[in-house]
């Protein structure tokens, strides 16, 4: 049996209906084409499939489409405003903070988070909060820098 579902999946309104069953992740990737979202491991571990359910970073690979009724989803998809990149996704970018690109997605959206609730992290925070998004192109400096640039852009825009 199908469940009918509304959520604000990047600010606009969206309606489907899902089996039970269906993460949001399958959702995300298989009903609605937004295939920014990864699946790494399917278990939560390792953060390719972030996605911020009202502003908060969710694996969403864990969480089942039918407990995201009504709320408002952030993907990767949603960063970008028209043509200009979100200040985060320039930082990645600047600091070559991406090689293969599979979880920069999880990465742009956990940073995005974290700079809503702490627009000054530290170094520390910003790795703490980063340990569940796992890379194995880049090392992690030149993403910490990414954080650490955007930070500063955003507090100057």
């Amino acid at each position: 049996m199908a469940y009918k579902l509304n959520f604000l999946i990047n600010k606009q309104p969206v309606e489907i209906a899902v089996e039970p069953h269906l993460t949001l992740l399958e959702v995300l990737r298989d009903h609605l084409a937004m295939t920014g979202t990864k699946e790494g491991c399917g278990t939560g571990d390792c953060g390719a499939c972030t996605v911020l359910v009202n502003g908060e970073p969710v694996c969403a690979c864990l969480l089942l489409a039918v407990e995201a009724e009504g709320q408002e989803i952030t993907t990767v998809e949603g960063l970008a405003t028209g043509d200009g990149l979100h200040p985060v996704q320039r930082a990645y970018i600047a600091n070559g903070g991406l090689q293969c690109g599979f979880c920069t997605p999880g990465f742009l959206l956990a940073s995005v988070a974290l700079l809503a609730h702490h627009p000054h992290p530290t170094e520390k925070e910003i790795r703490e909060t980063l340990a569940g998004n796992l890379c194995r192109c880049t090392g992690y400096d030149k993403i910490v820098r990414a954080v650490q640039t955007a930070a500063r852009e955003v507090e100057h825009a």
